[in-house]
């Protein structure tokens, strides 16, 4: 693997988590939505990664491969978000390819939350009214582990840029 390789697997990792924060954003600024633009509740969004160029795979010795994917997954409110950390196995060494968002889905798994309150402008005949499905602590705990993804992205890109310099300066000695 290239060290450029390694800059552009943990520049895309950055870029991912990134993206995923600003949809956890979105998903806390419309906790209280009742209506939106179709008049329905807002809907929480969620994010899926996966791998830039599709199935890793690990290679035997005398050649055969298998399928073989990893991946660390996460479940909030009855709905997954997968993190896709594809890579092969060689002898050579390890290699990886990066992720890539592969999807923004909206959560039709986990039900609305109904509040009674007859005065709202949008309660229903029996006086409840329809709140989006935005959990404030999973969605601070998703920002959380989002944020945590983004700060080790960086520190590996970091420690790749202090090897190539490294090697830079051995090289002009």
């Amino acid at each position: 693997m290239s060290l450029f390789s390694a800059f552009n697997i943990n520049a895309s990792g950055m870029t991912a988590e990134r993206y995923r924060m600003d949809v956890i954003s979105e998903n806390v600024a419309n906790a209280n939505t009742t209506r939106t633009v179709d008049g329905s509740p807002y809907r929480r969004k969620v994010v899926a990664f996966t791998e830039k160029s599709g199935q890793a795979s690990f290679k035997h010795v005398l050649g055969q491969q298998t399928e073989h994917t990893h991946s660390v997954s996460g479940t909030n409110a009855n709905v997954s978000h997968t993190h896709v950390v594809a890579h092969t196995h060689t002898r050579q060494g390890y290699t990886g390819t990066g992720v890539k968002v592969s999807g923004l889905y909206e959560d039709h798994v986990t039900e609305m939350k109904m509040v009674y309150d007859p005065s709202h402008p949008d309660a229903d005949e029996n006086g409840y009214v329809t709140y989006p499905n935005v959990d404030i602590i999973t969605e601070m705990t998703n920002m959380i582990d989002a944020s945590r993804a983004y700060e080790a992205n960086s520190t590996a890109f970091n420690a790749s840029k202090a090897m190539v310099q490294k090697g830079l300066e051995i090289g002009a000695m």
